[in-house]
């Protein structure tokens, strides 16, 4: 079960029945303590699919990087949506999730049919959507989308991280590591934290 990688079975049960592309659409981020939730919504080639692709999480940061560049040369279209860690504690994470998939999908500027979207939640969108348990690891779309919102967020960490170099955001990205809390425990929140999380143990 470990070797199964994501596929095209979903997108080609729908090829035929919808007009427009097909697009796969992720978040990531949901988890952090610090930072935006990013989404990425992608409409890939399916005759140029990067060797490899698969749930971002299962791969590792050098093979994600490759694959994220591959698609960014090949891919019909990419569109990126954030929602901040102020909207996050305005609305909570799961409807900032689902903003940043929507300004994602909005962002695209091809006509879309259908919208493969990872996990039990959608937006609210023009076309028509398919929510995918466990997505990323089944749809290549889905796939695509986690890496590229992936590689994404992680440079927004590593640029926010130059200016709070204490808090090592470009190793731990924001996510709650026990380093990470100990270093919020010594010097306190930056204006990137989400406040409405628990951000001391």
């Amino acid at each position: 079960m470990g070797n199964i990688k994501p596929d095209l079975e979903i997108e080609n049960s729908y090829i035929n029945n919808i007009k427009g592309y097909i697009c796969g659409i992720d978040e990531v981020g949901r988890g952090c303590l610090a930072g935006p939730v990013v989404a990425a919504a992608i409409i890939i080639d399916f005759k140029l699919i990067p060797s490899g692709i698969n749930d971002s999480k299962k791969l590792t940061k050098i093979k994600r990087e490759e694959i994220s560049n591959i698609l960014k040369k090949t891919a019909i279209e990419i569109a990126i949506g954030e929602a901040s860690n102020i909207e996050i504690d305005e609305m909570n994470i799961l409807n900032a999730s689902l903003l940043a998939m929507k300004r994602a999908y909005e962002n695209l500027k091809m006509s879309t049919g259908l919208a493969l979207i990872d996990g039990p939640y959608s937006p609210v969108i023009t076309c028509k959507t398919e929510n995918i348990i466990k997505g990323d690891s089944k749809s290549v779309s889905i796939a695509a989308a986690s890496i590229i919102a992936k590689q994404y967020r992680d440079n927004i960490m590593k640029e926010i991280g130059i200016i709070y170099p204490k808090y090592n955001f470009k190793n731990n990205s924001g996510y709650g590591t026990k380093e990470h809390y100990k270093i919020i425990e010594l010097n306190g929140l930056t204006k990137y934290h989400r406040k409405s999380f628990k951000l001391f143990r």
